[in-house]
């Protein structure tokens, strides 16, 4: 059973003195002598006293607690946002309250719930896979005057404030990057169009086409139902039974390309000399793939680092500071998966 922790009441009974005196002893006040400030530390360390740093934070008007939700901790992309959230907040004297959604809108509802009742000072959140109509819990932290910043995926919310990547930009590089490999039939593997990061992706898959005069044919678009390894195997059998003659996918993430990965193994398709591969994002397991993906990196732990700076300019600015989105550029980073095999042979290894 847990022991009741020591109150600074408890303390100030056991030394029979006032609790202001004891609180005054433990913040090394100068109006208490030192004989009194070391009696109190001795106790507090015989009795185990942690003193309520929130509820003193809050005493003084600010509890230093930032809230971070985000969809999900697994993988690679956003444990690495976290980290670069984390080096700052900590940095700048904030701790982190972090929640998961676990891409549930309702369950994102109850974070927001439990991160104000706690009454952080900030929040700074990734939406759910499942937030695209229902807003009003947003909109409730706005309407408490709390800053809250988005990263990576961001709801079509008015006057939001976000730090995002590129993601038409990191799209359009690497299906230029398949065309410059000489691909004329490239597919697509994307993800829910609701979400910010998806259509952007799309729109630069698009572009790319376009600007390099090759056909778009909307046949060669698989909406993934999730963002899974299974979904990938699906849609990638789904491209190759639609399809003319295939030689590229870009895939908008990175678990579904695994799956598609192993479907073109399976059926005797070499990768790249068959069908070039290239996709998002930089997650580690994408080194260990045979071939390696070439991937687009998501610059995670820089986009965690920019967006608790947004949040500190929100908080020194007030409610009327209202900057535009912070865009982050991707970067293109090539591996085996898309190169010729006459360029293999040239790379050094």
């Amino acid at each position: 059973m847990k022991k009741p922790q020591t109150s600074l009441r408890d303390l100030a009974q056991h030394l029979n003195l006032s609790t202001s005196t004891v609180s005054r002893a433990l913040a090394d006040h100068r109006d208490i002598s030192e004989a009194t400030k070391a009696r109190v530390r001795q106790a507090a360390q015989e009795l185990h006293y942690r003193p309520n740093l929130l509820a003193s934070a809050l005493r003084k008007g600010h509890s230093q607690t930032l809230g971070v939700i985000v969809p999900h901790i697994k993988g690679y992309f956003f444990p690495a946002v976290m980290n670069g959230i984390e080096k700052v907040a900590t940095r700048e004297g904030f701790n982190v309250l972090l929640c998961q959604s676990n891409e549930d809108i309702r369950r994102e509802q109850r974070n927001i719930e439990a991160l104000l009742a706690a009454q952080v000072e900030g929040i700074l959140m990734s939406v759910s896979a499942t937030t695209h109509e229902d807003l009003q819990h947003l909109e409730q932290v706005r309407h408490q005057g709390i800053p809250l910043v988005f990263f990576d995926r961001v709801p079509d919310l008015p006057q939001s404030m976000a730090v995002i990547l590129d993601d038409f930009q990191g799209a359009f590089q690497a299906v230029r990057h398949l065309i410059e490999q000489g691909c004329k039939h490239i597919a697509h593997l994307a993800g829910p169009q609701h979400l910010n990061t998806s259509r952007n992706r799309l729109l630069g898959y698009k572009a790319a086409l376009e600007a390099h005069g090759l056909p778009f044919e909307e046949e060669w678009i698989y909406s993934l139902p999730a963002l899974t390894h299974e979904a990938g195997r699906v849609g990638m059998q789904h491209l190759l039974a639609q399809m003319p003659p295939l030689d590229g996918v870009f895939a908008a993430y990175a678990i579904p390309s695994v799956g598609a990965l192993e479907v073109l193994r399976e059926k005797g398709i070499r990768v790249p000399q068959d069908i070039a591969l290239a996709c998002f994002s930089n997650e580690p397991f994408t080194t260990m793939t045979q071939p390696q993906l070439t991937v687009v990196d998501q610059r995670a732990e820089q986009m965690g680092e920019t967006a608790v700076r947004l949040f500190l300019q929100l908080l020194k600015r007030g409610p009327a500071y209202s900057p535009p989105h912070l865009i982050l550029k991707p970067e293109l980073i090539i591996r085996d998966s898309s190169l010729h095999q006459s360029q293999l042979m040239r790379e050094p290894r």
